[in-house]
């Protein structure tokens, strides 16, 4: 077992990868066989990718607060003028289309948690796409997200609740990063500095649900996180390091998390939600 990336990293190197890693700590800490770990995680998968597609052909939320931008963002990206690069915008519109599935109460899969459950399977399903990844290979993806979200849950917080949302969406987008470098042949090393990027560029977020939904604006920062993970996959690919070490990154994500107050906790009382407009949906919304 491994507490920390650090122990993570080294732990690695006695295993063919992160991801052959993780499975084998997953056999030894649940007394699951090998086979039903791969199912459960391929059940996981198949769920991901059966929301990006309910999404992405257009869905409501409840509230008709949020729904149809990652239809809007999927004609956009095939009437090719794009100004970022398509597999990159791919996965922007793969995570929303989640969270829209999410606010209509579809079925998802909480990755880490359900208000940031776009951001691993968008970044997964536009990669697959890009690289024709098998589904061993998406497999691992999985696996190597998980890695490296267990020390991150385990050191600092995955809830918006007690962390803000860099805890969500942070944790999230560092989980999919490590992932990506993995998937391009990258080192553990350079997952974990991938990790250590991800977070210092989103500590400090806060978690300011208008009128305390996941929508507003949830689906909007699973979007930007896809594509802060393939930036800093990128960065982390091309030798770039971290100066704060990723263990240090993640202990200061869960010390800004207990010092950030209340207000940003998901309790819709500040941020966004506490702007005039944010009110306004509040109370209409609770009035009706």
């Amino acid at each position: 077992m491994f507490n920390t990336i650090e122990e993570l990293v080294q732990l690695s190197q006695e295993y063919p990868s992160v991801a052959e890693m993780m499975i084998a700590v997953e056999m030894e800490t649940s007394g699951a066989d090998r086979q039903m770990i791969i199912e459960h995680m391929t059940k996981n998968k198949n769920v991901m990718l059966q929301s990006i597609a309910k999404g992405t052909a257009g869905v409501t939320s409840v509230t008709g607060l949020t729904g149809g931008d990652a239809k809007r963002m999927h004609e956009y990206i095939e009437k090719g003028e794009t100004l970022s690069q398509p597999t990159i915008l791919k996965a922007v519109r793969n995570a929303i289309a989640v969270n829209e599935v999410n606010a209509q109460m579809g079925l998802i899969c909480a990755n880490p948690t359900a208000g940031s459950a776009g951001v691993v399977a968008g970044v997964l399903a536009a990669i697959t796409e890009e690289k024709n990844l098998t589904e061993a290979q998406q497999l691992d993806f999985l696996f190597t997200a998980g890695a490296f979200g267990l020390v991150i849950a385990n050191n600092a917080s995955i809830s918006g609740a007690a962390g803000g949302c860099q805890a969500e969406i942070g944790s999230a987008s560092a989980m999919a990063s490590a992932a990506l470098v993995a998937i391009a042949g990258g080192t553990a090393e350079q997952s974990a500095q991938a990790v250590a990027i991800t977070i210092k560029n989103m500590l400090g977020l806060i978690c300011d649900p208008v009128a305390g939904l996941v929508e507003v604006p949830c689906v909007k920062r699973n979007a930007l996180g896809s594509s802060q993970a393939y930036i800093s996959a990128d960065m982390a690919l091309a030798g770039i390091k971290s100066v704060i070490p990723p263990d240090e990154v993640v202990e200061a994500m869960h010390q800004v998390g207990m010092q950030m107050p209340t207000i940003f906790k998901e309790t819709a009382e500040g941020g966004l939600a506490d702007t005039p407009t944010g009110r306004k949906i509040s109370q209409q919304l609770y009035k009706d």
